[in-house]
């Protein structure tokens, strides 16, 4: 599954997975490109349909958010190429932004049952938000993306630091409403964001909860704090509570920005979030040592550079 536009170099895209399937005596793959239209869920569909075990997608956050959804609740496998600037999934493997390397991965043989979170009828991996995040990630060109980056994303977020709060009602698992004042509400199934960064120390992507993070700075010193105590990894953040639920509900009294794993949705005053535990089959590095998604696959870059190489000599 590849979105052309996230991809630089399409022909060596081409020739760096055949190589490795080759090398390993898989067949050679079947090619489905996303479109305007549709991200990816549709072909997603179609391969599945088609007789696929195992579904590559190759593209930025909204590539790989269509095809969870698509293959959420099936026996087909997930292996992220990551392309395109945002890859909070392929981040959270510790995939860089090399495809070689999560082609590797895959080719391990290394499978891990994860949850999904659910909103209307698409679902998110990593994390969804409403607020600040979603701002952010509104704000931050395409065009800085390409050259910085996740830094990137520092000069789109400064641009709402100072922005007013949410009036803000949230519910966990149907119990009675907490009202907030927050920048920001994330809920996520694993903790961490660009750069490293975890933000849900305990976050766990088969443990059948989300962890939801309500952030209420209210100006600088206030988000200073905060950063240099998620940074820092330490236990307590100031500003910022942190709970666990099966169902999160979120009402806010005016529109706000919202995200899925990194992908701008429509923004809306509600949010509704559910998990579907282990409905994903994902690609994980081995061995799967970390708690939440093996995060070290320094192995497989190693590996990805001689399918690389390989490529190279046969352009």
């Amino acid at each position: 599954m590849v979105n052309p536009t996230k991809v630089a170099d399409p022909d060596h895209l081409r020739r760096v997975v055949h190589e490795g399937l080759a090398r390993a005596g898989w067949p050679a793959p079947a090619w489905y490109e996303t479109t305007a239209e549709d991200s990816g869920r549709g072909q997603a569909k179609q391969a599945v349909a088609d007789g696929a075990e195992l579904v590559f997608a190759c593209g930025g956050d909204g590539t790989v958010t269509a095809v969870v959804t698509a293959l959420a609740g099936t026996d087909v496998a997930l292996a992220v190429l990551p392309a395109g600037t945002g890859n909070l999934l392929a981040a959270n493997l510790g995939l860089g932004n090399d495809p070689a390397t999560g082609l590797e991965v895959a080719l391990e043989g290394g499978r891990r049952r994860i949850d999904v979170g659910v909103i209307d009828d698409r679902c998110f991996v990593v994390m969804a938000g409403m607020g600040f995040d979603a701002q952010m990630l509104e704000d931050t060109s395409e065009k800085a993306k390409k050259w910085l980056g996740w830094l990137a994303y520092v000069g789109g977020g400064a641009k709402h630091l100072l922005d007013r709060p949410m009036r803000a009602r949230i519910r966990l698992d149907g119990g009675p409403p907490m009202p907030r004042r927050p920048k920001a509400v994330i809920v996520g199934n694993v903790g961490r964001l660009q750069g490293g960064v975890r933000l849900l120390s305990k976050a766990e992507p088969d443990d059948g909860k989300l962890n939801v993070a309500i952030l209420s700075p209210n100006n600088l010193a206030h988000w200073a704090a905060l950063i240099g105590a998620v940074v820092s990894r330490r236990d307590r953040v100031p500003l910022m509570e942190t709970y666990t639920a099966s169902r999160v509900e979120i009402y806010s009294n005016r529109a706000q920005a919202r995200q899925l794993d990194g992908d701008n949705i429509p923004p809306g005053k509600v949010m509704k979030i559910h998990v579907r535990p282990k409905a994903l089959l994902l690609c994980v590095p081995q061995p799967d040592a970390d708690p939440d998604l093996a995060y070290d696959a320094g192995a497989a870059a190693r590996r990805a550079r001689q399918i690389r190489e390989a490529a190279e000599e046969k352009a």
